[in-house]
């Protein structure tokens, strides 16, 4: 069976965060488990269809919103229904997302013993100072705790996500709050520079010239300062960092533009060339669902230029790069059929690297990665 990675959206959370412009809305824990409800009744319509059977789902990826705002019972029950309704491989990577305030320590055990064997904890920061200004309902102390007690709950792999570029973030606070983190050990450490979305609260903030964040040189300073702290992980890709064997295989396919399927209000699927965007807005999706209509927004299928061009942009993301004769024979097309001179031309600029049949971005501009990629869109 080919492999497939398998993406379950619980679009859920306590509250909004100031910079995020995820699908994810407010709700109960009443609501969630509601629609959690619903969700199931759709995974197993979708395990039933020949796509889902043709494959193994080597990854799971449980996120949000929040997906612990649900019981860790509901959750469990969640995973026991994937593993009766898709072929699941043998020793799959299963992710779940959380927030360190959404969970106890006896959620925890249930959750790995369930067999959820990584945990991505949504830290942000370890300043409560700037955890305040993000909107963000949890403490320091409360993320460090989180992260001990899932240590003693049995998992071993385990990734915190931080973002850098805060308003009024110092160099001096993203030192202490990567010092903080390193302590802890991470198996994963998913570091991003803080994106201004439309939409957001940071959104409108920065519209109204409300918003004071860190210069060029500041975010260059930061981005620095984390190669030199992060010695002992490796860079895997533009924004992501991992001791040997524990980087993110679920993100890793995606990056490969890998077959994935998604379940949920606002997932999305690619499947044999053609991408789906489902129904956001979680009631509208709940009715689709109960109705037995299709929760599909919008279908695109993708000529195989346009495949090949989306597995370049993403695969550039990861710092080793692409294998330029795995492409060809992939797609049955060149670096040359699509872009013509464009990548040779790119090289001679020292843009990128196309060296012992591999293309990838040369160390010095993975920090201006997004200025390169555009060109090869």
């Amino acid at each position: 069976m080919r492999e497939a990675g398998l993406y379950l959206h619980i679009p859920f959370c306590q509250a909004k965060c100031h910079y995020c412009a995820f699908n994810s809305r407010p709700g109960s824990r009443a609501r969630a488990e509601k629609y959690l409800q619903v969700l199931s009744s759709k995974i197993k319509a979708d395990g039933r269809t020949p796509w889902s059977q043709e494959h193994s789902f080597s990854t799971i990826f449980v996120g949000g919103g929040t997906p612990t705002l649900v019981s860790a019972k509901a959750l469990c029950h969640l995973l026991d229904l994937c593993f009766s309704v898709f072929a699941i491989a043998s020793g799959a990577e299963i992710s779940i997302e959380a927030n360190p305030h959404s969970v106890s320590l006896a959620d925890l055990e249930l959750l790995r013993q369930a067999g959820y064997n990584r945990l991505s904890l949504g830290v942000q920061s370890f300043d409560d100072d700037l955890l305040t200004g993000l909107g963000r309902s949890h403490s320091s102390q409360q993320a460090t705790a989180a992260y001990g007690m899932a240590r003693q709950a049995g998992f071993t792999n385990i990734n915190l996500d931080l973002i850098y570029g805060l308003p009024g973030q110092s160099l001096l606070q993203w030192q202490q709050s990567l010092e903080t983190a390193l302590a802890l050990a991470p198996t994963h450490l998913a570091l991003y520079e803080l994106t201004i979305e439309e939409g957001t609260r940071f959104g409108t903030l920065a519209a109204e010239k409300k918003l004071s964040l860190p210069s060029e040189d500041e975010l260059a300073d930061m981005e620095e300062l984390t190669r030199a702290l992060l010695s002992s992980y490796h860079q895997y890709e533009i924004s992501n960092y991992s001791l040997p064997g524990h980087e993110c295989r679920h993100n890793v396919n995606y990056w490969h533009n890998g077959s994935y399927l998604g379940v949920g209000a606002g997932a999305v699927s690619f499947m044999a060339g053609q991408r789906i965007n489902e129904e956001a807005d979680p009631v509208r999706y709940m009715e689709c669902v109960g109705r037995g209509e299709s929760t599909s927004k919008e279908e695109e299928s993708l000529s195989s230029k346009a495949r090949f061009r989306e597995t370049i942009i993403m695969g550039l993301r990861m710092v080793d790069g692409l294998d330029i004769s795995a492409l060809q024979q992939r797609f049955g097309l060149s670096l040359e059929d699509v872009y013509g001179s464009l990548c040779q031309e790119l090289s001679e600029q020292g843009l990128l690297l196309l060296e012992d049949d591999r293309l990838r971005l040369p160390t010095a501009m993975l920090p201006l990665a997004n200025q390169v990629l555009s060109q090869l869109v």
